[in-house]
């Protein structure tokens, strides 16, 4: 099984946004990523607009052909936008309001209540959800019983310690895979993303043989930079095939 990717456009919205106008053209971008090979397309509007705006995920939902990707965190503002827009998964994220970038999971246990009554919400309109989770046993046991379709790893401290640490690295390569074999023994899908790049993305793709998506854009935006977008795209697909 290959790992589907997904791209995180965020960055080409933050470029756009540095000036008026609508230059880059956000959605000729999300069009391309799709044509150059990426199945799917990832956005995280912030309650600022820093990046993705609201108005942009009806036009984003209308254009797009494969899988498309709403997370963030489920206040009443992102909920109303979500289940108006119906994207094929939502993903959410424990975020403040202003908070630069995710770098936690869930605390499932605390917030069991809560998620609960959204997963439950999502689901009843058609949509795919999933949790965004430290890889921590007890945190999945939770998100089990809220009935979640699928789990995000969050691979921060993984990407982190590759270069800085090889036991922590290992460390981190264990967890998530001992999380994504009980995920999959209870029949829930496991998604990964947060700082995932060309280096660090083969190691976990053969580490989580159940993996099923992986969520992009910082690193491949840099590198497409360099590469090109097609390039970059394809570069990132090889490495999550597994022989």
């Amino acid at each position: 099984m290959q790992a589907k990717l997904s791209v995180n456009i965020n960055k080409i919205a933050l470029l756009r946004n540095s000036r008026k106008g609508s230059y880059p053209d956000l959605y000729k971008y999300a069009r391309d990523c799709e044509g150059f090979g990426a199945e799917g397309i990832t956005v995280h509007p912030r309650p600022d607009e820093r990046h993705i705006r609201y108005d942009d995920i009806s036009i984003l939902k209308g254009q797009t052909k494969n899988e498309f990707n709403i997370e963030g965190f489920p206040n009443d503002k992102f909920l109303k936008l979500v289940l108006k827009n119906k994207p094929d998964q939502c993903t959410l994220v424990p975020d403040d309001p202003t908070q630069l970038t995710s770098d936690h999971g869930w605390n499932t246990i605390r917030h069991r209540t809560f998620l609960k009554d959204v997963v439950s919400t999502l689901q009843d309109a058609g949509i795919r959800t999933a949790l965004f989770l430290d890889p921590d046993p007890k945190m999945l046991e939770a998100a089990v019983d809220i009935g979640t379709d699928r789990i995000e790893l969050y691979t921060g401290p993984y990407a982190y310690y590759q270069s800085v640490n090889e036991e922590k690295f290992q460390s981190e390569i264990s967890k998530h895979a001992l999380v994504a074999k009980l995920a999959q023994s209870a029949k829930i899908g496991v998604n990964a993303g947060h700082d995932l790049n060309l280096e660090n993305l083969r190691i976990y793709a053969e580490s989580l043989p159940n993996l099923l998506e992986v969520s992009i854009g910082h690193a491949l935006t840099v590198d497409a930079l360099y590469y090109g977008l097609q390039n970059a795209i394809q570069m990132y697909k090889r490495q999550l095939i597994i022989a």
